[in-house]
């Protein structure tokens, strides 16, 4: 396994981060979009699984995450996030070309990835969505048509750090990790889990890629209900739900993750 690290600009003075993980000869090649205030360093173990598989994976860091450029936890519109994938899957693409691209989405990072299919469809293979925020959570329900602009800047905590999996040694590592960003802003909240969410909700329809929709069914930061109204609504004809009893929002670094990477690898082959 060779990792290399490049930068991709994405206009507006932002970079963004970029990671390959390559293998030769490799089936197909995996894109994977991480989650609200984390990084996709915290994907290596699960990007060398994938290079096990025989698969090549490139994993970016969303703009004002991890090492790529921006306001910190800030985002004017939520589609920059989606025109920011679509850009990293243009030199993926570029980069390997005739190979079948999948993209994996965790949490924010599965908005993005299935908004990415809504957008530009045609694009991939297949998607795989973890645990995705691919609609409006009920604590959030009531702020639909709020007015956050004079609030935008103001900062919300990331305090659900306990919550991303039952294995404390998880819990410690995120907590500890310092391109974990502490807070993000009320603009980002209101952009992508309000706004975002409602016009990914309002556009199931559109959806129509391959997708395997996984989600731990004791996720207490995105309801596990979440993804089974996505795979209802969606129109897809080959797609796949899979809960998992008692994993908590990050499958992949629960105690079974074993069991879900391998749920995923079968996914791809048959789809190779």
């Amino acid at each position: 396994m060779a990792i290399q690290e490049s930068r991709l600009d994405v206009g507006g003075g932002v970079e963004l981060f970029v990671a390959r993980h390559v293998v030769d000869q490799p089936k197909g090649l995996i894109m994977i979009v991480h989650g609200l205030c984390e990084h996709s360093g915290r994907y290596h173990e699960v990007a060398a699984r994938f290079n096990a598989f025989g698969y090549t994976v490139y994993r970016f860091d969303n703009r004002g995450h991890g090492r790529s450029g921006g306001e910190r936890g800030y985002v004017n519109d939520f589609n920059e996030f989606i025109d920011d994938a679509e850009k990293v899957v243009a030199r993926a693409k570029q980069e390997n070309p005739g190979l079948p691209v999948f993209m994996l989405g965790h949490s924010m990072g599965g908005f993005i990835a299935a908004s990415h299919g809504v957008k530009y469809p045609g694009r991939l293979s297949g998607q795989i969505l973890s645990g995705a925020a691919s609609g409006i959570q009920p604590m959030l329900a009531g702020l639909e048509g709020v007015d956050f602009s004079a609030k935008a800047r103001e900062p919300i905590a990331n305090a659900l750090v306990d919550l991303v999996s039952r294995d404390p040694q998880v819990v410690s590592a995120y907590r500890n990790d310092p391109l974990n960003l502490k807070e993000f802003s009320t603009q980002l909240m209101s952009e992508v889990l309000i706004r975002g969410a409602r016009w990914l909700m309002n556009h199931y329809a559109a959806y129509t890629y391959p997708c395997l929709v996984l989600h731990g069914g004791a996720d207490q930061i995105v309801t596990p209900e979440t993804s089974k109204i996505f795979y209802e609504k969606i129109a897809s004809t080959d797609k796949e739900l899979k809960i998992y009893d008692g994993l908590f929002h990050e499958i992949l670094n629960e105690p079974e993750k074993d069991i879900v990477l391998e749920d995923i690898h079968r996914w791809l082959e048959k789809r190779i």
